[in-house]
């Protein structure tokens, strides 16, 4: 846990506009955005895609309910995380059992090519920090990805538009609104629960969209 902190806060310092938080995310969010993929089904396998997963928080709950016959994908930007991540695989028991089906890809998710539809995707993407064009494509890359009935599940700060709104500047609050728009027309038409999650630094929500939900 050391390591995985002090990883998370080296590349916060260096790369704040891809890693987007101070610390790695709570084991109540890491609940929180498995939500559905603890309630997996126990008759047929699943695939996974988990999206910036940074130093693991989430995928550390994430492979817990994998099983032998699944498919887990992760795409992560950063090159130090990813090197965690295939260390985790290689000598936590947890990440072992889940290893041989699993594969860490270094390369953004518009360019993460995949041969089937996922059953789950999962998010841990600063979407705040992004440009506007880069959040749409983004979306559009997330349902691109998921399955006809499958769940995507990504978390945001709780606020953090709003806050960035009122106090940031003219070109700041242009940014955050679009970014608002883009995001609240997808929550509409897509989704299936929110959960608060306070016990996080900082607190969040966990969205949870259907690609089928109208």
């Amino acid at each position: 846990m050391l390591r995985e902190h002090l990883t998370f806060f080296r590349e916060f310092r260096q790369r704040f506009e891809t890693t987007g938080a101070i610390a790695p995310s709570s084991r109540f969010l890491a609940r929180a955005i498995t939500r559905y993929l603890r309630q997996r089904p126990t008759d047929k396998p699943i695939r996974v895609l988990e999206i910036g997963p940074g130093t693991g928080a989430v995928t550390n709950t994430i492979v817990r309910h994998l099983r032998e016959g699944d498919r887990f994908d992760l795409v992560e930007l950063n090159e130090s995380f990813a090197d965690l991540l295939r260390q985790r695989f290689a000598t936590e028991p947890a990440w072992q059992s889940a290893a041989a089906f699993s594969e860490v890809h270094v390369q953004p998710l518009q360019e993460f090519q995949s041969d089937a539809p996922y059953d789950f995707v999962i998010s841990g993407l600063p979407l705040n920090n992004f440009p506007v064009d880069l959040v749409r494509d983004i979306f559009e890359h997330y349902f691109r990805h998921l399955s006809a009935d499958g769940v995507l599940s990504y978390f945001e700060y709780q606020f953090v538009r709003t806050l960035r709104t009122r106090m940031g500047s003219a070109s700041e609050r242009v940014r955050m609104q679009a970014i608002e728009s883009i995001m609240s027309d997808h929550c509409r038409d897509h989704r299936i629960r929110r959960d608060w999650v306070f016990v996080n630094l900082p607190p969040a929500w966990a969205q949870h969209l259907r690609r089928s939900q109208k």
